[in-house]
């Protein structure tokens, strides 16, 4: 007995390290936010303001305009999301559950698109944005990453996994493909789908080497890309900068804690019989 709370207290504690370990960056971020200049070099260091004011937020709204990359953000990780899960989903329900010519090559061919870096082919993608006259606009951002061979791939095992015989029965019942896929298996593989969300919104909303490539005005930049205007202007100015970045860092902390649930889900869908 001794031992079995030995070794729950030890998991327990090494869990609430690996916790400190992650949120201590972050809580001491929003804590210098919230500090006057004379609190950031005090020695010894601070960790707590002495008394909450608003100083660095006004700062950092005044050098860059942190609400226009947020807005740009959201709108081209939505977009991005969205676009990736519905092409995977169908493209992934065709591979699953269709037979058609030249199936396992052209899956194999999409799959092969994951082995190259991404900056391999971002020049060329520059200069098709280029020739299209796109740059510094919504499409130059969202169309490079409107489709995904990682999310086919996820979707296709996703609808790989649902029983045969569920299409079949379903077939026998004069269930359509369509119907089939948009009434049973798009609910039956949702937390695939949340999960995928999940991942594919944080991660275009992360991107920084094309968004930076492909826009050059102050109003078509995300939030990757704004944040070093703050830097820029003031190479010293600590507070604003964290405040900026705390301002980032809400958009994408409620969109991980909201599809928190989704994605632990599609984590573990699988993991377990019966």
């Amino acid at each position: 007995m001794l031992r079995k709370y030995a070794g729950k207290g030890a998991f327990l504690a090494v869990n609430l390290a690996m916790a400190f370990l992650i949120l201590a960056p972050l809580a001491y971020c929003v804590s210098v936010s919230f500090m006057t200049e004379p609190e950031l070099f005090s020695f010894p260091p601070a960790f707590l303001p002495q008394r909450l004011q608003l100083g660095n937020y006004l700062s950092a709204l005044a050098f860059a305009p942190i609400f226009r990359f947020i807005l740009n953000s959201l709108v081209v990780a939505a977009v991005c999301t969205a676009g990736q899960l519905f092409f995977g989903a169908l493209a992934g329900y065709a591979f699953a559950m269709h037979e058609f010519p030249w199936k396992k090559a052209l899956f194999l061919l999409m799959l092969s698109t994951m082995m190259i870096p991404g900056q391999a082919i971002i020049l060329a993608n520059y200069l098709t944005i280029a020739n299209l006259h796109l740059t510094d606009s919504y499409p130059a951002l969202i169309l490079p990453y409107l489709t995904s061979a990682f999310c086919l791939f996820s979707m296709r095992q996703a609808f790989l996994k649902l029983p045969g015989e569920l299409y079949e029965s379903a077939a026998l019942d004069g269930c359509g493909s369509t119907r089939f896929f948009l009434s049973i298996g798009l609910p039956l593989v949702k937390p695939q789908l949340g999960s995928l969300g999940v991942y594919t919104f944080l991660a275009v909303w992360n991107q920084y080497l094309w968004p930076l490539l492909v826009t050059n005005r102050t109003e078509t930049r995300t939030v990757q890309i704004g944040i070093g205007m703050l830097q820029s202007s003031d190479g010293n100015a600590y507070g604003p900068i964290m405040a900026g970045v705390t301002l980032v860092l809400i958009p994408s902390v409620l969109v991980f804690l909201i599809g928190q649930k989704s994605l632990i889900s599609g984590l573990t869908a699988g993991a377990l019989k019966g």
